[in-house]
């Protein structure tokens, strides 16, 4: 891959985002500076840290990096489910964002799985 932006985790993390500012924008106004703006920083902290998380060209440190995406992508879980039990968003978008963060977690999952064991292949090459 040429760039980050190849990456299908980071064009999820981009589909996300415009979901989440889609649902936010729905928010009452009375959450602005509360969950609007937490579930927008979470939503653009998960395609951010696969990018610099690429850009320090180091495994290990890009492992770091993604590691934190899926835990931002977790954090924005939990806020759309406070969201759902304040019963400030329909079911349609709930189960779309949903079914996006699952997705997302899915194939994060599996980019650490492999950067892992390629990091620990790696490491045994360097250490024999």
């Amino acid at each position: 891959m040429a760039t980050y932006k190849d990456l299908i985790a980071w064009k999820k993390g981009i589909e996300i985002i415009k979901e989440i500012y889609i649902i936010t924008s729905l928010l009452p106004d009375t959450e602005k500076y509360t969950l609007k703006s937490q579930i927008n920083r979470a939503a653009i902290s998960i395609p951010s840290n696969i990018a610099e998380g690429w850009g320090r060209e180091n495994t290990k440190s890009f492992l770091h990096f993604l590691r934190i995406a899926r835990g931002s992508l977790y954090e924005l879980e939990t806020q759309i489910i406070i969201v759902n039990e304040l019963s400030l968003i329909n079911t349609e978008n709930l189960k779309h964002i949903c079914d996006l963060i699952e997705e997302e977690i899915r194939i994060l999952n599996g980019l650490i799985k492999s950067l892992s064991k390629k990091e620990l292949e790696s490491s045994k090459k360097n250490n024999s």
